[in-house]
């Protein structure tokens, strides 16, 4: 028997380590002035910025889910990198911390060059937009434990806010309005529905094109999320913010009664005309009612904010002269800690 070496088992850790070195100067184009050591390192370092008082540490993890499915039938992967920095970095942004680092973490059965460099870039470009450093991560090949052609992604996040601006919804009062920022289509979360309607039941080719649908259904469902780090963080120094939501998993009442406080409710309108085509198009050919719509999707509004009803004009002003679409969606009533939130559609 000839001797064996770590490559003839599936992982080629010399392709991995080029891989990486083929990457690095995209990566350092998102350091910060406090990262103190370049990638390749057993661990990152980063001095705290200067101009905190008492900063506290922020941190959120997360990954894409069975977005990336569609990624693979598509063969598409530059965009679901900004989708894993954006899961956790508009997380973290709910607390009023400023995204500082992260870290990702990549597993497949054996790299594929091309699709590593377009995660890998993806990755980068999400946290440009977010404005923080990607110091480092991880990268596995796992041989048998994915399919050929197949990876996963998770990813780490740690921001900092000042502890006595911490946002976490003990200040919101009855009257108070709620703001809805829009979101780019599904973003990240109900894939394992999307995937169930549109392939597993009426058998749609990636490449379809549907009236209501803009471009190829591919293009439709791997829109990245939004990543609404910048324009909020510029609207918090103008403005007392209540409360804030990342609307991701367990849609519209899931997310938002996780910051109501107890004896309120918050009670959303939701405007038929803001409801991205995607989202009436599951709801018909999937058979799927409204509440189970809104307790999947963002259905249009990727993030929230709570704000003083005096306020809401000038915040909405605020956040629509910094490029995003905000409208107000609802208002915080009186109402039973069993009915935190009631979600109803309009016309208008």
């Amino acid at each position: 028997m000839k001797s064996l070496t770590y490559k003839d088992s599936g992982v080629d850790i010399r392709k991995a380590d080029n891989l990486i070195d083929h990457v690095k100067s995209r990566i350092q184009r998102t350091f910060l002035p406090e990262v103190l050591n370049p990638i390749g390192g057993f661990g990152a370092l980063a001095e705290l910025p200067k101009g905190y008082k008492n900063p506290v540490l922020v941190s959120s993890a997360d990954g894409v889910g069975t977005k990336l499915k569609v990624a693979f039938l598509a063969g598409k992967h530059d965009t679901v990198g900004i989708d894993l920095v954006a899961m956790s970095v508009n997380d973290i942004l709910t607390l009023g911390a400023r995204p500082f680092f992260f870290l990702d973490y990549y597993a497949c059965s054996s790299i594929e060059e091309d699709t590593y460099k377009s995660v890998i870039t993806g990755i980068c470009d999400g946290c440009e937009m977010a404005g923080c450093a990607l110091v480092g991560g991880e990268t596995a090949e796992m041989p048998s434990m994915y399919q050929e052609g197949e990876y996963d992604l998770a990813g780490f996040a740690v921001g900092l806010v000042e502890k006595d601006r911490i946002i976490n919804g003990s200040h919101i009062r009855e009257s108070d309005s709620i703001i809805g920022l829009a979101s780019n289509g599904l973003h990240s979360n109900g894939f394992s529905l999307v995937r169930k309607v549109f392939f597993d039941i009426h058998h749609l080719d990636i490449n379809a094109e549907i009236e209501g649908v803009h471009g190829k259904l591919y293009e439709e469902l791997l829109r990245p999320t939004r990543i609404y780090v910048k324009p909020v963080l510029e609207t918090l120094k103008g403005f007392n913010v209540k409360g804030m939501v990342h609307v991701t998993g367990s849609g519209l009442p899931g997310n938002i009664k996780r910051i109501i406080p107890e004896g309120l409710c918050a009670k959303i309108s939701l405007s038929k005309k803001r409801v991205p085509g995607i989202f009436k198009l599951i709801m018909k050919l999937g058979n799927v009612d409204f509440v189970e719509m809104c307790s999947t999707f963002n259905m249009g509004t990727g993030f929230i904010l709570i704000v003083s009803k005096a306020d809401e004009e000038a915040v909405i002003k605020t956040l629509l002269g910094l490029g995003e679409a905000a409208f107000p969606i609802g208002t915080i009533e009186r109402g039973p800690d069993s009915e935190k939130v009631h979600i109803s559609f309009s016309e208008d």
